[in-house]
């Protein structure tokens, strides 16, 4: 096991499974938001990035009140237009980098996951949430809008009559909701970090590659139309037949053993 440390942060490697867990690691303040804490955000997908036997990440907040209970109110309060608008840009650049991470990335939500903390979660490909997970949108009711992404991502998951109910209401929405909706992909009795253990293993036993190149048809095909969309699967699944692990995971299987793939 690898640990590093952040101020905001903390960022764990179980180097032999293949999955990193990062911990938002603000328990005091909710693990709110504040610039600091993306930064360092992005600085550890870079190193989630730059490691070969990274197959699963797994994003969960320290204690058991919040994932992010939303961006850090008492820093932006006195922004400017112009400031806050570069404090959305970070957040949402650095949200579209989980999209982004060529490795499956799984929110594991404990208690309130709202504003920024429910746009977070929604830039990772796979949601599990407690059963006291509480998500929203509650920006209006602060006179302002969601700003790092949720006001389109949340529109692309539930809908658009949906998404404006709940943004416009600012309302909060359980566990049970969020997964009746299609917010969330499971709702977890017990530890919900666990349960994404559990998960993360199964999928890292897959060829790495193969999840990536699957995260690219999905996420860059959900903004096309058919056609198009369907080229670019084509294309991606042409590439798979460049990779190593193709050649090991149809050997494995015409063999009958388990396949044991590298990511090349």
């Amino acid at each position: 096991m690898t640990v590093r440390l952040y101020t905001n942060i903390r960022l764990e490697f179980d180097d032999g499974a293949g999955v990193a867990l990062l911990t938002l690691n603000r328990p005091k303040a909710l693990n709110a938001l504040n610039g600091e804490l993306l930064r360092e955000l992005e600085e550890a997908l870079d190193d989630v990035a730059s490691r070969p036997g990274a197959r699963v990440l797994i994003l969960t907040g320290a204690g058991a009140k919040a994932f992010a209970a939303g961006a850090d109110i008492a820093e932006m309060q006195g922004f400017t237009p112009a400031q806050a608008e570069t404090f959305a840009a970070l957040g949402q650049r650095v949200f579209s980098r989980f999209e982004a991470l060529p490795v499956a990335v799984i929110a594991a939500v404990n208690g309130f996951a709202l504003g920024g903390g429910c746009e977070l979660a929604m830039s990772c490909d796979i949601i599990l949430a407690s059963a006291s997970a509480v998500f929203g949108q509650p920006e209006v009711k602060l006179g302002v809008i969601p700003g790092f992404g949720g006001s389109q991502r949340l529109t692309r998951l539930v809908g658009r009559q949906r998404a404006r109910e709940i943004c416009f209401t600012g309302r909060s929405v359980k566990a049970d909701e969020a997964l009746r909706i299609g917010l969330v992909t499971e709702v977890v009795e017990g530890d919900v970090v666990e349960a994404a253990k559990k998960l993360a293993e199964t999928i890292a036993k897959n060829g790495p590659r193969a999840v990536a190149l699957c995260k690219r048809a999905i996420n860059d095909g959900a903004d096309l139309a058919l056609a198009p969309a369907l080229s670019h699967e084509r294309t991606l699944f042409g590439l798979c037949f460049a990779t190593s692990d193709q050649r090991e995971g149809m050997s494995a299987f015409l063999e009958r053993r388990k396949p044991d793939f590298t990511g090349r």
